[in-house]
């Protein structure tokens, strides 16, 4: 049974939260070991807020996922995991990360508040409203974004780096769900009922739109936010970011993945380097120029 709460608390998941050391790096404190420890444990909480909320989501979705060929396998749904023991555990990490949240920051556990209310929200309602269900995912990663910044002093932050949060998670959101379009064909509908409400074609519209801006945002980052050196070398890093997207529509269109983003991230080898190259390029531009 404990195998199967890990199961549902999504490990693999927990990458996402890794958007919350934007501030850290960006504002240029990343060897500020205060700043550091006190991100890491914003890190670790937020992966326990998140995990309550994938606990909640599996409980409300259990009918549905045993429709779908693969999430039939998930612990609730399998009935490998009770659901009266899947919501003590979920109530058990919602108590234990606001109450360490509070004493991080009360600005910190206000973010961890609204992302619980809003995901919750989510995995009730508001998941089912096609472009609104996507717009409210990436909300959750500029909330991430945002958890950062209440975890430190930040004096040299760019606003900048919100707008492109923005751009880049509605385009993972769009790609996942044309990956979840493409897998499930013409029965999507009965496994997800938000898919009825998109084709391929209108997706592929979205992706095209979200994706130029975010490519045309980040270059505006590089040269006009007031956090970055003059010199322009954070210039250096477009390359890297234009290749992680082309990737990305690669794998969607081609590989016929993407239905979960961070599989992508944890097993392909060219997006990975892509990623690595990008952090290190980043990391000699500010630290080192």
């Amino acid at each position: 049974m404990l195998k199967a709460l890990l199961k549902t608390m999504r490990p693999r998941q927990w990458s996402k939260n890794i958007f919350l050391f934007a501030a850290l790096v960006f504002d240029k404190q990343l060897f500020d070991l205060q700043a550091l420890a006190r991100t890491l444990a914003g890190f670790v909480l937020f992966c326990l807020i998140s995990s309550s909320v994938y606990i909640f989501n599996d409980i409300t979705d259990a009918e549905a996922d045993r429709q779908h060929p693969d999430k039939k396998h998930r612990p609730i749904a399998s009935g490998a995991l009770p659901v009266n023991v899947a919501l003590a555990a979920g109530a058990l990490l919602v108590l234990i990360s606001l109450s360490a949240g509070y004493l991080l920051a009360w600005e910190f556990m206000l973010v961890l508040v609204i992302y619980l209310v809003m995901m919750l929200l989510y995995s009730k309602w508001l998941k089912h409203i096609p472009i609104l269900d996507v717009l409210i995912l990436a909300a959750g990663f500029v909330l991430r974004v945002h958890a950062g910044v209440t975890l430190i002093s930040v004096e040299r932050f760019s606003p900048w780096l919100y707008v492109v949060m923005t751009l880049l998670s509605l385009f993972l959101g769009f790609g996942k769900r044309r990956a979840e379009l493409a897998l499930l064909t013409d029965n999507a509908g009965a496994h997800r009922e938000v898919l009825k409400g998109y084709t391929i074609p209108l997706l592929d519209q979205y992706i095209l739109i979200v994706s130029g801006t975010t490519i045309v945002a980040y270059s505006l980052y590089t040269f006009s936010a007031p956090n970055v050196p003059a010199n322009h070398s954070m210039m250096l890093t477009i390359p890297f970011v234009v290749y992680t997207i082309f990737r990305y529509l690669y794998l969607i269109q081609v590989e016929h993945a993407g239905g979960e983003p961070e599989e992508i991230l944890l097993s392909d080898r060219p997006f990975q380097l892509a990623l690595i190259l990008w952090g290190l390029t980043v990391l000699v531009v500010f630290y080192l120029s």
